[in-house]
């Protein structure tokens, strides 16, 4: 019956999209290259399943308004697999359908490998992958479309240090470009705060299952923290009950986004306490706008990802930008030149927030999208806000 009425319910937005109202607007072109399969499936999936629940929803309603036209939004997928040669396809894919907007990569090799393509074919791209170089200058073209590891990273460790006591501190990374980096940030920003690191240098191969074996020399430094730099959400609940079954009691942490259903289908009651970055939206801050997205999201998917509360933003910071220049559908330069002032309500946080373009601190340009840090803890089976701070 569950698969009935999600089907009917798809139908019949289906029925909207193509009701003859709407048949009268242009079309808008956005495009999505990440990874939507393996391992690391789950952080795309959000991605491309938060553009099209936005791009459906606006459509519905009548589509998107910049200038003196009015836009249906469609949203063009490419899943790169996490691999590099494929983003770099995906994206001229991209500028061979004449798009200009890309949200995506996920990772940090594929977000690096595609900016020459980008460049060269005026392309603004929204990548979820931390690397400084993609958006500081001389490159323009990437805007960071999350809150960074060396931004998430000190707050958490300062957290945990001033309300669970934590002084040493163990990290543990896959043997791949994203992970270690992260890694390298994490530690040293546990030095800077004072934090004994007893374990920075141990790694794994992204398809281990067994993870006994790689956990035991670092467990035996005894940390209080165990952080699991860039971890997978496929891998983290192995990391978990491997950790925890080996008999580690302390608190185990990342600053990548995370599934609640995958934590809780693979390491149950064994990931309560595990700390992670959430979606930027917690039920105390949402708004009804932001409530209706979940619904939605929910309705034509039949599960929600807590990491769409910040996935969500992308497609909408590109939009407004849009609005608040039309000239900019055309020329990214004319979309760089808005992005300095530009700002916007925030439809989906409550009070008087706004979009906005951050980074300065970070990156010495504007090149981040401004989004909530939320810092959630699992609990039996769903994530609990344990903090919320923002990146300037």
């Amino acid at each position: 019956m569950k698969l009935l009425i999600r089907s009917a319910l798809v139908a019949a937005l289906s029925v909207g999209l193509m009701s003859p109202s709407l048949a009268e607007n242009k079309l808008l072109k956005i495009g999505f290259v990440g990874v939507t399969s393996g391992p690391a499936a789950s952080w795309g999936i959000s991605n491309q399943r938060s553009m099209e629940t936005r791009a459906a929803w606006l459509n519905e309603t009548g589509g998107v308004k910049i200038g003196d036209d009015t836009y249906d939004v469609e949203i063009v997928s490419f899943d790169d697999q996490k691999d590099p040669k494929r983003a770099i396809a995906g994206m001229e894919k991209m500028a061979q359908e004449g798009i200009h907007y890309v949200v995506g990569p996920n990772v940090d090799d594929g977000a690096a490998a595609v900016r020459p393509v980008a460049e060269k074919n005026g392309i603004m791209y929204f990548p979820y992958a931390f690397p400084k170089e993609l958006y500081m200058a001389p490159a323009s073209n990437a805007v960071l479309g999350m809150v960074a590891n060396y931004q998430s990273g000190p707050a958490i460790y300062k957290y945990l240090m001033e309300n669970k006591g934590v002084k040493k501190v163990a990290f543990i990374a896959a043997n791949e470009s994203d992970p270690l980096s992260q890694r390298d940030g994490g530690v040293a920003a546990a030095k800077a705060l004072g934090l004994e690191v007893v374990a920075d240098k141990n790694t794994y191969q992204n398809d281990t299952r067994d993870f006994v074996p790689v956990l035991t020399p670092v467990l035996r430094t005894k940390p209080d923290l165990l952080v699991l730099s860039g971890v997978a959400p496929g891998n983290a609940p192995l990391l978990i009950r491997a950790a925890r079954e080996l008999g580690y009691q302390g608190l185990i942490s990342t600053e990548t986004a995370q599934d609640a259903q995958v934590l809780q289908e693979g390491a149950g009651e064994l990931a309560n306490g595990f700390i992670s970055v959430g979606g930027a939206s917690t039920p105390e801050i949402r708004t009804e706008a932001m409530e209706e997205f979940i619904e939605r999201y929910t309705a034509m998917f039949g599960e929600y990802n807590d990491e769409s509360n910040t996935k969500v933003y992308a497609l909408e910071y590109i939009l407004e930008t849009m609005k608040a220049n039309p000239a900019s559908m055309a020329s990214v330069e004319e979309f760089q030149k808005t992005m300095d002032t530009f700002e916007a309500p925030n439809i989906y946080m409550k009070g008087d927030a706004m979009l906005k373009y951050v980074g300065m601190t970070s990156f010495g340009q504007k090149r981040q999208v401004s989004v909530p840090m939320v810092v959630n803890e699992y609990v039996d089976g769903e994530f609990k806000t344990l903090f919320i701070a923002e990146v300037d």
